[in-house]
């Protein structure tokens, strides 16, 4: 079982969620708002940290982006738990490095299949594992010992969940994927949780991150009404 940090300024959300996370067997902690939260991870390491958005001292937009700046913490998955729900809150969420983003009000079922689904995800992803360290497609190279991820050379960095989808798109280069494929292949997440607009925000945020200019894709293109696919012949 697994060590998930809940964070939210509502004592009756933080009782209910923990009492029924507590009852499946993780251990739970508690936070109020995100300056206690982040002294918790940085004390003890979270396996994940679910947060709400708008909390006293720091926000959790702040929050998710001060964990992805310390190293210990950068590749613990984050899944905001919000009111929030616009999609410039959910933009905002998601480029600061969430993995999963589920609105208030949610049913608990749900929210445990969420979980489910993160808790079994990387560094134990059964796709980023092989023999071979370091994946290459054209001009994009992937350590996935160091989690480290290039562009023709230079640097780029990638939130954990943005590393797993770029990873299995360079294992299956000129395929193409759909968002209902990529959400069980690369998430393990199951049909009755499987949101295709979260594979959508991913993938925005990794063109941003990886191509020349993203509203002209060379690298990861999409095929209308079928997917996304890795092109490696116009990605050298």
């Amino acid at each position: 079982m697994a060590y998930i940090l809940l964070v939210d300024d509502e004592d009756d959300l933080l009782w209910v969620v923990g009492r029924s996370l507590y009852d499946d067997g993780h251990t739970v902690r508690m936070a109020h708002d995100g300056e206690e939260a982040l002294d918790m991870a940085q004390r003890q390491r979270p396996d994940l940290i679910i947060l709400d958005v708008a909390m006293p001292k720091m926000d959790g937009f702040e929050l998710c982006h001060t964990l992805h700046t310390r190293s210990n913490l950068a590749d613990v998955p984050v899944l905001f738990l919000t009111g929030r729900n616009t999609i410039e809150d959910r933009l905002r969420g998601f480029e600061e490095g969430a993995d999963d983003y589920l609105t208030k009000p949610f049913d608990l079922r749900e929210l445990k299949a969420r979980i489910k689904a993160l808790l079994r995800r990387s560094p134990n992803n059964p796709h980023l594992s092989s023999r071979s360290a370091v994946l290459r497609a054209g001009s994009l190279t992937l350590d996935l010992h160091t989690c480290q991820a290039e562009v023709a050379g230079s640097p780029v960095q990638l939130t954990p969940a943005e590393f797993d989808l770029l990873g299995y798109l360079m294992r299956h280069p000129n395929e193409v994927c759909s968002s209902e494929r990529l959400l069980r292949e690369v998430w393990n997440y199951t049909p009755e949780t499987a949101e295709p607009g979260l594979v959508r925000w991913h993938v925005m945020n990794l063109r941003a991150k990886i191509e020349p200019d993203p509203r002209r894709p060379v690298h990861i293109c999409t095929v209308p009404r079928h997917g996304y696919i890795l092109r490696t012949d116009q990605a050298a």
